[in-house]
């Protein structure tokens, strides 16, 4: 179980905030100098060299968006120039790309960031140039809208690359491309100029993800427990109605893929702050603010706790809670995680993008007036960045490309590279890895300034 340091502040993590971005410059340099485009999208590091690995190029965003993150927290145009011109090369044809669900990740890393740098004058202002940043967005939250299940509850879900039938957790972070879509005024227009509202898209997907793939130990199954999550709900798509769990890079479908959970974390998180903008009268006819609000309260309460009692003492998770391999490591929940352990591996990514999703929580609830239970989410949220921020995990070799070490991509399929005279993969990075640790980075090194708040939308 996660042990919280309640010492700790973002100032006092301030030092080894800078020393992340000292090492992520020039990680960032290598890989846009090294990196062929005709290979597609950098993924993960193989004997310390970024991969592709094939799939879909959802890693492309975080590629180009670290640039864009590195530009921010230092002032470094270097890295503008470079974010910008190899978005205006690469992303255009994923704005309106048909076949994924992960315009949040994607577009969102690179057009939206570029859009906030702009509103919150970190850039010069410039018009048209923001409409350009503007009309990518509003298209992507539109194509991304239009991927739609309906449910036989009355809820849908934007379905995963593997089909309609399929609801991915990992989309309740995609739920950004919707959210700033409507937020600048976009709806998703279909056949005889019928107008589908992109925040209504979004609430339903939220309410199917928190009722389908997050549990609360209601004995919803013999494995029901209290925060865990499926990776991905099965549905009847001429019903619309739910069949069954299942999982793609997990270990089973009655286990929590550890990323997944993250994801839920975060992706909740992020929305209960979106939801924070919207006028009550915009949310009436979806159960109101009370209830929009509680449902998703109520999954981001249970997945950060259940994050918090399944990881090990210092916050870093094994890639998923129920991995055949734990069994055999004793009470591994009562001390630091090992990634050089021979039976399961760790997985950091897992572990920078659960700790945005507690710093993000934690925070809402401070603002909420709940300082308990805000200040336990916020500080766990430091004490797991403490250790990310350190050796082993953070990556100090000039030689190797990834920033943060010991990632995991696809277990099951067997995708991450396992060293020389160890049983399991370690010592690799992912390009969602990298992005999230200088996403958190960056979040935690304001929160030190006491610096604007970065959020995916306008707060105003």
């Amino acid at each position: 179980m996660l042990k919280i340091d309640y010492t700790i502040t973002a100032k006092t993590l301030a030092p080894k905030i800078e020393r992340l971005f000292e090492l992520s410059a020039a990680k960032i340099s290598s890989l846009m100098k090294t990196w062929d485009v005709k290979n597609g999208a950098p993924v993960i590091t193989v004997k310390g060299k970024y991969t592709t690995r094939a799939w879909t190029e959802w890693t492309l965003g975080f590629h180009y968006g670290s640039a864009l993150l590195q530009f921010d927290a230092t002032g470094e145009k270097r890295f503008l120039e470079l974010g910008r011109r190899e978005i205006l090369k690469r992303m255009p044809a994923y704005v309106t790309h048909m076949g994924v669900h992960d315009h949040g990740f994607n577009v969102i890393s690179t057009y939206g960031n570029l859009h906030r740098l702009m509103r919150e004058g970190r850039i010069p202002y410039n018009e048209w140039e923001r409409n350009f940043y503007g009309l990518a967005l509003k298209c992507s939250g539109a194509v991304q809208a239009a991927r739609w299940t309906q449910t036989s509850d009355g809820t849908g879900y934007i379905y995963s690359f593997n089909g309609p039938h399929s609801l991915f957790i990992d989309t309740m972070r995609s739920l950004r491309s919707l959210a700033l879509a409507h937020q600048l005024g976009q709806v998703l227009k279909v056949d005889g100029d019928h107008s589908i509202c992109l925040l209504e898209r979004l609430i339903r997907h939220a309410q199917a993800t928190a009722k389908y793939n997050v549990y609360y130990g209601k004995g919803r199954d013999r494995f029901d427990v209290r925060g865990r999550v499926a990776h991905e709900s099965i549905f009847n798509v001429k019903t619309g109605a739910y069949r069954c769990p299942n999982s793609q890079q997990g270990y089973s479908p009655f286990t929590t893929w550890t990323r997944g959970l993250a994801w839920a974390m975060l992706g909740f998180a992020e929305q209960l702050e979106f939801l924070e903008t919207v006028s009550d009268e915009e949310l009436k006819e979806y159960r109101g603010r009370r209830g929009i609000t509680s449902t998703m309260m109520k999954a981001a309460r249970a997945t950060c706790d259940y994050y918090i009692e399944n990881t090990p003492t210092d916050g870093i998770p094994y890639w998923d809670t129920g991995a055949p391999g734990l069994e055999r490591m004793g009470d591994y929940l009562n001390k630091p995680a090992d990634p050089f352990n021979d039976f399961e591996p760790v997985d950091s990514s897992a572990a920078v993008i659960a700790a945005q999703g507690l710093l993000r929580f934690g925070r809402f609830l401070r603002q909420k007036g709940l300082q308990k239970d805000g200040q336990k989410y916020y500080n766990a949220a430091l004490t797991v960045a403490r250790v990310l921020l350190d050796v082993p995990y953070l990556s100090t070799r000039t030689h190797h490309q990834g920033l943060i070490l010991h990632s995991v991509y696809h277990r099951p399929n067997g995708w991450d590279f396992i060293p020389r005279g160890s049983q399991v993969p370690n010592g690799e990075s992912s390009m969602w890895g990298d992005y999230h640790a200088i996403e958190l980075g960056l979040m935690i090194l304001r929160e030190a300034r006491r610096d604007t708040y970065p959020t995916f939308f306008d707060p105003e």
